[in-house]
């Protein structure tokens, strides 16, 4: 959508080919519904804090089918509101599903078209495991239309998608198992990010086993494990990865290279291996989050008819994972900084934030500076707690921009708040 219309905004004539709802994965499936679903997991938290801060509250009750539906409005209004951005930006849209059938031709509606360029933004889609019984679970598609809330929920991976999912049906009462085949979640963040979470997640009562992964699903949802353990559930939700999703398209026939896992190989600029055929977002398998696309998107529109030609820049993006807590990223982690520089200066601090010091919670918050030893360029900045987001988006623009650890200690913090400690911590870790 956002190459669309910013393509047509610089004079191209552009046509969509959607058989779907617009907004892709982000706003049908994934961020935006997921967040809403997080705010209302979060609540029960807050709930529980507010009679230490003296508020007598009556026993709470959750309505699941009202969350729904007033999640599913509003994803019918940003429907809306992207298809009437599309339209009055003057894009032609087409309510079918597109093939390629060579490097300027395209077919839909049983006709064909012909474009000087192609561009695939189609996206990934939620990968199950083969093994028996694969079709009784479910994956985050589905999760997110649940006639009713089980009693007891499996969620198989350790990536965002299941910690979040796990967080979310917790949070709205359900008893929840993580179940991971490796040795910690979030494989690609800062190590200890992911062991941090895992002791947060476990307090707060959400059953984890790592190194564990299904064997079999039987009716009924029971379930075997590899390492001979068994367990009965009522929903079992598979956030094992997602694979982009290119299949069908004619996209091999007309030349275009895909990987082994059916990303579109390009360039920089978003160019394939046919000059005339581009491709952006999930589909690529580069960086696969919702603003990367839109960014990947706008240069390529810019390259192509602006006169302007743009690399897309996937360095120090940042990054939030919506668990219960929060986690966010930006820069590198301290294993992939000392693979890159050698050697690095590593501050944190985990500490109880001020609100907690009233409640009965054992949260702690986390934050993690990793520097260059050498040139004291801060490289990466971590945190696991409320907020964690809003908090790394600030940091990441001093990330982007090469601030070093002195320049930090310089800023002077707003007190009382989580953030000032990015800016007051002093003593090395190691």
């Amino acid at each position: 959508m956002r190459a669309s219309r910013v393509a047509a905004t610089l004079g191209a004539r552009v046509a969509i080919a959607e058989s779907g709802r617009f907004g892709g994965t982000c706003v049908n499936v994934g961020c935006i519904p997921k967040k809403l679903f997080s705010y209302a997991a979060h609540i029960r938290d807050d709930l529980r804090d507010a009679a230490d801060y003296g508020w007598s509250i009556a026993e709470p009750a959750f309505d699941w089918r009202k969350l729904v539906a007033n999640k599913d409005r509003e994803i019918a209004r940003l429907n809306g509101v992207y298809e009437r951005l599309l339209t009055n930006a003057g894009v032609s849209i087409f309510r079918d599903r597109a093939s390629v059938l060579d490097p300027h031709t395209v077919s839909f509606e049983n006709k064909t078209f012909t474009a000087k360029h192609i561009l695939v933004a189609t996206g990934s889609w939620p990968h199950k495991p083969a093994i028996p019984g694969s079709e009784l679970a479910i994956t985050s598609n589905e999760a997110f239309h649940l006639e009713r809330l089980p009693r007891r929920a499996l969620v198989v991976g350790g990536g965002y998608i299941a910690v979040e999912f796990a967080s979310i049906f917790h949070g709205l009462g359900v008893q929840t198992t993580l179940a991971y085949r490796g040795a910690r979640l979030l494989r690609g963040f800062d190590a200890e990010l992911g062991e941090r979470l895992a002791d947060e997640l476990a307090k707060k009562g959400i059953l984890i086993h790592l190194k564990t992964n299904p064997a079999k699903i039987e009716q009924g949802l029971q379930v075997s494990f590899e390492d001979g353990s068994h367990g009965g559930f009522d929903l079992v939700m598979f956030a094992t990865g997602r694979k982009p999703n290119t299949a069908g398209l004619g996209l091999e026939a007309a030349g275009v290279k895909l990987g082994a896992d059916g990303a579109v190989l390009v360039d920089r600029y978003s160019k394939s291996s046919v000059d005339s055929i581009h491709a952006i977002g999930d589909a690529t398998n580069r960086l696969n989050l919702t603003p990367v696309a839109t960014a990947e998107g706008m240069a390529l529109a810019r390259t192509l008819f602006g006169g302007a030609p743009t690399p897309v820049d996937h360095e120090n993006v940042p990054t939030a994972v919506f668990a219960n807590p929060n986690l966010a990223s930006v820069g590198l982690s301290e294993e992939k900084a000392r693979e890159r520089v050698g050697a690095v200066d590593i501050y944190k601090s985990a500490f109880t934030s001020l609100k907690h010091s009233l409640t009965v919670s054992t949260e702690k918050i986390f934050m993690k500076l990793v520097v260059d030893a050498r040139s004291q360029r801060v490289l990466g900045a971590h945190m696991i707690g409320p907020d964690a987001g809003e908090i790394i988006q600030g940091l990441a623009v001093a990330v982007k921009l090469g601030a070093t650890k002195a320049q930090l200690d310089a800023t002077v913090g707003i007190h009382p708040t989580a953030a000032e400690e990015f800016v007051t911590l002093r003593e090395k870790s190691a």
